[in-house]
């Protein structure tokens, strides 16, 4: 009586190839291009991939996706503001970007859509007026005429490239920061209420200004940082001096707007606490409601002041 040869496993993947390793989850033999390294032994793509479907995403200490890792909305935030620059400078022409106009503000003639203040008329010498001009060109309306989403636009126009190159490192150093502990989407929601804030106030205090930046957006996340930092218990040092720095500058450089920094800081900041402070049972729903009753108000607060 002969012995029967053994058969030799084969990868069930790939019948060609020989092998004597088993995922730990099916039990099927798999080659090595099919091994995906696990906690224990390997398993086979198919077992990976359920894996995948069953697992609780991973979220960071106030909810956010992972996704924030990666800094999209942060980027994609700097690349939109430096795109309103190099719109601002094809605009004007390429002067504005080595001459004084561009610094002084006054291509902001080419945004007069854009920024926060009252109606405008450009004039034909580059000049504008906070009013209409009889027989003066096209009259842009102000916020109070109905252009309410000046106080969303205003946040991406910049007065020179100095007042450009300084918000935009400040939101890489605290955007990426943010964006990590929030992720991308409450992260943005943050972004753009502080700076919906802050221009809310900069209209309310002082109609009859002209003022653009995404400076309100910024101070609203200093002060979201810091109440981040506080919820998880952790160090606030590195933060407190930058703000009162930037506080001290607000109040002692001329043409800056007061209200706006100080508007988004506080906005920021309230914003933060309910994303900071929502309970984890139903911490989404409680986020979201919280940013959306602070969006209402300032809402009903600019219709209210016109």
């Amino acid at each position: 009586m002969s012995d029967v040869p053994a058969t030799v496993p084969v990868c069930y993947r790939h019948p060609n190839r020989e092998t004597y390793v088993r995922c730990t989850r099916c039990d099927r033999s798999i080659c090595p291009d099919c091994m995906n390294e696990a906690s224990v032994g390997h398993q086979c793509p198919e077992c990976v991939a359920e894996g995948k479907r069953t697992q609780r995403p991973v979220r960071t200490a106030f909810g956010g996706s992972a996704a924030g890792r990666a800094g999209y909305v942060t980027n994609a935030l700097i690349s939109l503001n430096v795109l309103a620059a190099v719109l601002g400078v094809v605009l004007s022409g390429m002067d504005s970007l080595i001459g004084s106009s561009f610094f002084s503000g006054a291509s902001v003639v080419h945004y007069v859509g854009a920024v926060i203040g009252p109606s405008i008329t450009p004039l034909p010498d580059g000049a504008m007026y906070l009013a209409a001009v009889p027989d003066a060109g096209t009259v842009y309306p102000g916020v109070w005429d109905g252009a309410y989403y000046r106080l969303f636009t205003a946040m991406f126009i910049h007065f020179g490239i100095i007042h450009l190159l300084m918000n935009m490192w400040a939101l890489w150093i605290l955007g990426r920061q943010l964006e990590i502990a929030l992720g991308p989407i409450r992260f943005l929601a943050l972004y753009l209420l502080a700076g919906f804030g802050g221009n809310v106030a900069a209209l309310v205090f002082n109609p009859d200004s002209l003022s653009a930046g995404a400076s309100t957006a910024i101070f609203g996340l200093f002060a979201a940082l810091f109440v981040m930092l506080r919820r998880l218990g952790r160090d606030t040092s590195s933060v407190l001096p930058v703000l009162i720095v930037n506080l001290v500058i607000t109040f002692a450089v001329p043409n800056i707007s007061i209200a706006g920094h100080l508007g988004g800081l506080v906005i920021g900041a309230l914003a933060a606490a309910g994303l900071a402070y929502a309970p984890q049972k139903n911490r989404a729903l409680v986020q979201g409601g919280a940013l959306t009753l602070i969006f209402l108000v300032l809402a009903a607060l600019t219709l209210a002041a016109s």
